[in-house]
């Protein structure tokens, strides 16, 4: 069998440190790891944080930007690809048009050259925003739910990129053969969350770390599952290696937590004397917010599930984000 070789986009973000790290631990271990080329716009400032990733035969980073086809590394040999790049952290940098453009350019010039270098297997990593809001009586989105952002927002263009994406990943399979996988992802922690983001679990990991108290800027009603960052990393890697071409996996956890619970548990665990404090208050009549993924597809098929629990997910982050503050 011929080993992989494996072109990572996104390999220098959240989901790619994760990645990173699990090759590296198996690596290290003495276990056999894929060639692996990470896509990185700055590999060198990434190296320069980030040494621990240098020197190694099996990884190696080429400088390219997915939304130049040029930059691209034209002429080499990719057995799979795992397209993890696009920016989903709102912010000044990116209007909705160019986030839009970002997801679905950057998709289909990733995917045009794997057609091209002629590489099995592609996964795409969405997001469990394609499905648009969840019905306040819907317990859990399954793959085939057949609800959509609303089309008329441009707060939705990242979503709808995605969704746009894995359009064209089922069009390339039809007309190249790809063997296409998608990962609809949902929320996720661990050490490389960033604090000061959009997240509510890190900005209350934040404020447990630094901070008098633990804010809620809303109610606290909103329910969301979480799953740890090297679960994610497996499950990804899985989808990678498993996944039934052409079909679409959920990938997060099945543990339901209100975002009150969750400020109080980050409490409990990192900071046990501060207070929580939450800030808005819930109107009479108003549906709950919901955000969470039926799983049973990718624990049925690949006895995929959650290893690490959102308490011990949750200690982790804590714990590795006071070592970067103490150093």
């Amino acid at each position: 069998m011929n080993p992989s070789v494996i072109l990572l986009t996104g390999g220098t973000g959240f989901f790619g440190r994760a990645l990173l790290r699990t090759w590296l631990s198996v690596a290290l271990s003495g276990g056999a790891v894929p060639s692996v080329t990470v896509l990185s716009r700055d590999p060198t400032s990434f190296l320069l944080r980030y040494p621990e990733y240098q020197h190694f035969p099996w990884l190696s980073f080429h400088a390219g930007d997915i939304c130049d086809p040029s930059s691209l590394p034209c002429g080499a040999h990719f057995t799979q690809v795992l397209h993890a790049a696009a920016d989903s952290i709102p912010g000044t940098r990116l209007t909705p048009l160019d986030h839009f453009q970002q997801v679905v350019e950057g998709t289909r010039n990733i995917l045009e050259f794997a057609a091209k270098v002629g590489a099995r297997r592609f996964l795409l990593t969405s997001t469990g925003g394609v499905y648009g809001p969840q019905p306040s009586d819907v317990a859990a989105l399954a793959e085939d739910w057949p609800g959509s952002p609303d089309l008329r927002n441009p707060a939705n263009a990242y979503s709808l990129g995605k969704r746009a994406a894995e359009h064209l990943c089922a069009l390339y399979q039809d007309a190249y053969g790809l063997e296409v996988v998608i990962a609809r992802c949902f929320a996720f922690v661990g050490r490389d969350l960033p604090l000061d983001a959009h997240f509510a679990i890190g900005n209350f990991i934040r404020d447990a770390l630094g901070r008098d108290a633990i804010e809620v800027a809303g109610d606290g009603s909103p329910l969301r599952t979480y799953l740890d960052q090297d679960d994610l990393a497996h499950w990804l890697l899985t989808l990678l290696a498993r996944g039934q071409a052409g079909e679409i996996y959920n990938v997060g956890s099945d543990e339901v937590v209100s975002i009150a619970e969750l400020a109080r548990r980050v409490r409990d665990l990192l900071a046990p004397d501060k207070p929580v404090l939450i800030r808005g208050q819930r109107q009479d009549g108003q549906g709950r917010n919901r955000y969470v993924p039926d799983i049973r597809k990718a624990r049925a098929e690949l006895g995929l599930g959650v290893r690490i629990p959102l308490d011990e997910a949750i200690r982790r982050t804590g714990a590795a984000h006071r070592v970067q503050v103490i150093a």
